[in-house]
């Protein structure tokens, strides 16, 4: 004969093992974010005045707000969550410069991988980030400090509108690395010789339009200006050659996950 009181106990021992087990899996974090592709116009190196459509790809991805994969924040781990403040290690990547077009006789630098530190803040409109990053592989040395903020706006229910300012400082090695002409590079291109004393400043803002086609799927376009200043902006490579002012322009479209 069944006992039915110890029937019941195993019954309801397997009813909460099936409960406790649900809220475990609930409660495992999942990859959320956005991935997509695109193309930017902007200048062919930093401190030129050609331009040119280079294919770019989006991602920006988090698995259960700790870990973080992004292509302009980096891949790094949010070590401290404290109301709206998050603080993170993050391995990013800086770019060099091409030996193309107008300074096809320097030298080319190559970009690297950069460890850094970034510091963000959150509230209902705006979003605030700090970040300080060195290289560690490549051509460039030295560190670069960051600065942004982006007000984010929505527009009905399937638009959304962000905008705010950013500020950039690099260091004097940095910049000699990207703006600094050696003697023999200027022997070899008629460019004068130019050895920076000091980092620089640059200061832009950006701006971008995202409308959603469904749920998953959206459109962006953006547009983003800078201006060089400093040793930066009286490198030849610069002040002769280039631009001080820096455009950029690009579309995507991306699909959430």
């Amino acid at each position: 004969m069944i006992d039915s009181r110890k029937l019941a106990w195993q019954l309801a021992l397997a009813a909460g093992s099936v409960a406790i087990s649900s809220a475990v899996l609930a409660a495992q974090p999942e990859w959320e974010g956005t991935v997509g592709a695109g193309a930017i116009y902007s200048p062919d190196y930093l401190g030129s005045d050609d331009y040119e459509w280079n294919p770019w790809p989006t991602l920006d991805a988090t698995y259960g707000d700790t870990f973080f994969v992004s292509v302009t924040d980096g891949i790094g781990w949010n070590v401290i969550k404290q109301d709206n403040w998050k603080v993170a290690p993050f391995i990013g990547y800086t770019f060099g410069r091409d030996d193309t077009g107008d300074i096809d006789d320097l030298d080319k630098v190559d970009g690297g991988a950069t460890a850094g530190l970034r510091v963000s803040y959150l509230d209902d409109a705006w979003r605030y980030s700090a970040a300080a990053e060195t290289p560690f592989t490549g051509d460039v040395d030295g560190y670069r400090v960051k600065f942004k903020a982006t007000h984010v706006t929505k527009l009905g229910e399937r638009a959304a509108f962000t905008i705010g300012p950013r500020f950039e400082y690099t260091s004097a090695a940095w910049t000699d690395d990207l703006f600094g002409v050696s003697r023999g590079e200027s022997a070899r291109s008629g460019i004068d010789a130019y050895d920076p004393d000091d980092g620089y400043f640059a200061i832009g803002g950006d701006a971008s339009l995202s409308y959603y086609l469904t749920r998953q799927w959206s459109i962006t376009g953006l547009v983003g200006v800078s201006r060089l200043t400093g040793d930066a902006a009286d490198s030849p490579i610069v002040d002769d050659l280039g631009d001080s002012t820096q455009w950029r322009a690009g579309a995507f479209i991306n699909y959430h996950f």
